[in-house]
C-alpha cells in the first residue's frame, strides 16, 4: 500500500519561531543548503528519500518521498531525522511535512517480499510504489537525494531474460547519495518523519492480530520481549523469516538460514 500526496496551493507552514533552526542536543537542524546547490546543474523539483524498517525482524520497510521545488521552497521549522524525535513529534509534524513538500508519498514492501526479494531489491520495490505514486500525483522530480552511499533505488541493471523485469514506473531521474543527508537535509529528513509515521501504524495495526509481540511498542525490531515471545510462540506471517530471527534457533520452523 503506497499513499501520495500533492500539495498544491495548500497553506504555507507556519513561520520558524525565533531560534528554532536548532534544537539544544539534536545539533543543527537539517536545512535546504545542500539541496541548492543542484540548482546549478538545472534542478527544481529535488526528491529527498529514506527508508525505515530496514533493520525490523518484523513487518515492511518503508521508503519515503518528500519532493521540494528550490527556487520556492521555505525551510519547515522542528523537522529533523525520524529517530531524534518523539513519537507525538513526529504525528505533529507528518501533516506539516505533507502540506510543506510539493508532493510526497510512502511505498512498502512486505516481510514476504523481503524473504522473497532479499532486503535491497524490497527497498527498491517499496521506492518505486512511492515514486509511482509521485508521478501519478502529476509531479516529475529533477534528481533523487537519497541518504547513505548505496543506490538502492535505481533499477538494477537486467543481465538477462530471467531476471525481475524492472517496473516502467521505476525511477529514472540521477540519484545522488549522502551519509547522514537524512540528518543534514530538510527534505531527506521530511521523508524519514512521514515514512516513520505510516510504517508505525501499520505496526500498530498489525499488533492487534498478534498482541504478544508488542509490536505496537517495539514496531518489529529486535527487543527483548519480542524475541522471547518469538522463542516460544515461532514466527507470524509478518516475520521475515529468511532472516536468522534468533541466531539460527528457529531453524526448521520456517527460518532459512543467511539473509541480509
Amino acid at each position: 500500500m503506497t499513499q501520495a500526496v500533492a500539495a498544491g496551493t495548500a497553506k504555507a507552514p507556519a513561520k520558524p519561531r525565533s531560534g528554532s533552526s536548532k534544537v539544544t542536543g539534536r545539533g543543527k537542524a537539517p536545512t535546504l543548503r545542500h539541496e541548492r546547490t543542484f540548482k546549478a546543474q538545472g534542478v527544481r523539483l529535488l526528491a529527498g528519500v529514506d527508508e525505515v524498517g530496514r533493520g525490523a525482524l518484523a513487518g515492511p520497510v518503508s521508503v519515503g518521498i518528500a519532493v521540494v521545488d528550490l527556487e520556492r521552497q521555505k525551510p519547515l521549522a522542528g523537522v529533523r531525522d525520524s529517530k531524534l524525535l518523539s513519537a507525538p513529534e513526529r504525528e505533529r509534524l507528518e501533516p506539516l511535512v505533507r502540506r510543506w513538500s510539493v508532493a510526497s508519498a510512502v511505498g512498502h514492501a512486505s516481510a514476504h517480499e523481503i524473504d522473497a526479494l532479499g532486503i535491497i531489491a524490497a527497498l527498491r520495490l517499496a521506492g518505486t510504489r512511492a515514486w509511482q505514486d509521485i508521478l501519478s500525483a502529476g509531479v516529475i522530480p529533477d534528481m533523487v537525494l537519497l541518504d547513505g552511499s548505496h543506490n538502492w533505488l535505481s533499477p538494477a541493471e537486467q543481465l538477462s531474460l530471467f531476471d525481475q523485469e524492472v517496473p516502467e514506473a521505476a525511477c529514472d531521474a540521477p540519484v545522488h547519495t549522502k551519509i547522514k543527508a537524512d540528518m543534514q537535509c530538510l527534505s531527506v529528513a521530511a521523508a524519514s518523519v512521514i515514512a516513520k509515521v505510516e510504517r508505525d501504524r501499520t505496526m500498530r495495526e498489525l499488533h492487534a492480530e498478534y498482541p504478544d509481540f508488542g509490536w505496537d511498542i517495539n514496531k518489529g525490531y529486535a527487543t527483548v520481549l519480542h524475541r522471547d515471545v518469538l522463542r516460544a510462540a515461532g514466527p507470524t506471517p509478518y516475520h521475515r523469516v529468511s532472516w536468522r530471527l534468533l541466531g539460527g534457533e528457529l531453524q526448521g520452523a520456517g527460518e532459512m538460514p543467511g539473509g541480509d
